[in-house]
Parts: C-alpha cells; structure tokens; sequence
C-alpha cells in the first residue's frame, strides 16, 4: 500500500484528526501527518507546538510519521513523491471547501489525487475552533482532544 498524506493547521489537534489518521492508516497502509500554516488563520499554539501534540497522542501508532512545512501542499506531496490526500468531511460546508482545495492541488500537481473520509457521528461537530472556545470558558474539552491537548488548554 502507498503511504498517504492526511494535513491540516491542527491548532489544536482533536480526537476528531486522530479518529480519522487511524482510519486512513487502516485503508492505505501508513499515514503522513503534515503541519501546514495557514495564512488565513491566526493560530494559537506555535507550530513546534502542533507538531508536540501530535507526536504525543500518536506515540504509541505505528505506521504514521509527523512533519510541519509551509507553502502548497502541492508542492509538499511532488517534493516527497506522496500521489495521495486524505481530507476529513464533518458538513456540506467542509465539501464545498474541500472541493476547491483538491481542484487547485490536482492542477498544481496532476498526480495528485483527494481522498475524502466521513467524520465518525461522534466527531461530527468537533473543531479544533470550537474546543479552543469551549476552553477559554472553562469547558471540560477532556473527551475532544488528546489529554496532552487538554492539559494545555485547562492551563
């Protein structure tokens, strides 16, 4: 099997990323979960930060590694020779997004090819946005969120 790319800001990482990096793995074989910045988001933890979180919660998986770059993700999947995305869809809203996102990788990198994947019932609603909120009001975010992720924000 070919190892795919499953990439997001994951400011913070949820459950919700974890549920589905396991469920990609399980399909493709191995899984290469890319921090991006993204310029349109304002972020919270540092991305050395991002990356911590999610080398914690993942330490115990086999078969997924963890990187951080900048720049198009197209670009990132031709340098690496990785031909597969793997993107979660939690709504309508994540479809319309997504869509245009693979439009733009696949013209950018032909080879490139987006693989959709439901989000579980249970993660359906979660967002790395929302449980940020949650917290800041002092919300317990403990079952949303990897406890590394959970202690940070309770701080």
């Amino acid at each position: 099997m070919k190892p795919v790319v499953f990439s997001g800001s994951f400011d913070p990482v949820t459950n919700g990323h974890i549920d589905l990096i396991k469920r990609a793995r399980a399909i493709f074989g191995a899984v290469a979960v890319v921090v991006f910045r993204n310029a349109n988001k304002t972020t919270r933890f540092t991305m050395e930060e991002r990356v911590a979180f999610l080398k914690e919660a993942l330490q115990s998986e086999s078969n997924i590694t963890i990187d951080s770059t900048e720049g198009l993700l197209a670009d990132y999947m031709k340098s690496h020779g990785y031909t597969t995305v793997v993107r979660g869809l939690r709504s309508a809203h994540d479809w319309n997004h997504e869509r245009t996102n693979a439009y733009f990788n696949k013209r950018f990198y032909p080879a490139l090819e987006t693989v959709f994947l439901p989000a579980c019932e249970q993660y359906q609603f979660t967002s790395s946005g929302a449980v940020k909120e949650a917290a800041s009001y002092g919300a317990d975010i403990s079952d949303l969120v990897p406890p590394c992720v959970a202690k940070r924000l309770n701080k």
